[in-house]
């Protein structure tokens, strides 16, 4: 959006993490001129991303979601904004990251497989790539046992899904997808002491955009369930562990 400082947006992220603040503040946090930030805060009202009420600003979730993308799009660090937003709003970036990189994503998947339902976290789907992402919150050190439980669950579950894709062609829009790798990932707020586990990335949601950067070339280094779907060939669900 022109005109609007990038500092101003920045400082609107990390102001109102816990409700609506006095809108004066923001150039102090920003450290530029007042009229600079009161012209950014008023464009901002404009484009309906910020509510200005006298001196309070208030500002919605998803409203800040869209501040956090403008942010990002000027230009600001990544790192820095997702350091700004709730684990809610770290799902919806988390999505945004996938789909600045082609992937079509699905949130909250649900399906049956062999009369038990499932739920993934995020689908993205680019082909001939499914990423299967479990998202978590953790408040509390990481734990070996704690990553070993996360990732052998995330595994089944991605198994799960595998096996059921016959059934999702339509619900994933997979129709002319004759072959595809699928992909479990932790995806987590914090960072962890562990990297992979089994070959399975447990990845920070501050590492997102470079692990799909480089995920194409390192694909093989990483656990994956490879199915084909051609009608003229016997469904297949192989399972792809570099480390066996």
């Amino acid at each position: 959006m022109d005109g609007v400082n990038r500092e101003v947006l920045k400082a609107v992220l990390r102001l109102t993490k816990n409700g609506p603040i006095d809108y004066t503040l923001v150039s102090k946090s920003a450290r530029i001129p007042a009229q600079v930030a009161d012209c950014s805060l008023r464009k901002l009202e404009r484009s309906k991303l910020v509510n200005l009420k006298k001196k309070v600003l208030e500002i919605s979730s998803k409203q800040r979601i869209e501040v956090a993308i403008l942010a990002l799009k000027s230009g600001s660090d990544f790192e820095s904004i997702c350091r700004q937003l709730k684990w809610k709003e770290f799902e919806e970036v988390s999505m945004k990251a996938f789909e600045a990189h082609n992937y079509v994503v699905k949130k909250n998947f649900r399906f049956s497989h062999r009369e038990k339902r499932w739920e993934i976290d995020l689908v993205a789907c680019r082909k001939p790539i499914i990423v299967s992402a479990d998202c978590k919150h953790w408040k509390c050190n990481w734990s070996r046992a704690a990553i070993v439980n996360l990732v052998e669950k995330q595994t089944e579950r991605t198994k799960s899904f595998a096996d059921a894709l016959p059934k999702l062609w339509a619900k994933l829009e997979l129709k002319y997808w004759p072959h595809m790798k699928i992909i479990p990932i932790i995806l987590s707020l914090q960072s962890s002491p562990f990297k992979f586990h089994r070959d399975t990335p447990i990845v920070s949601i501050l590492q997102l955009q470079s692990f799909l950067t480089n995920m194409q070339t390192e694909i093989d280094c990483l656990t994956y369930f490879y199915k084909t779907l051609e009608p003229h060939r016997k469904q297949l669900t192989e399972y792809h562990q570099k480390s066996l």
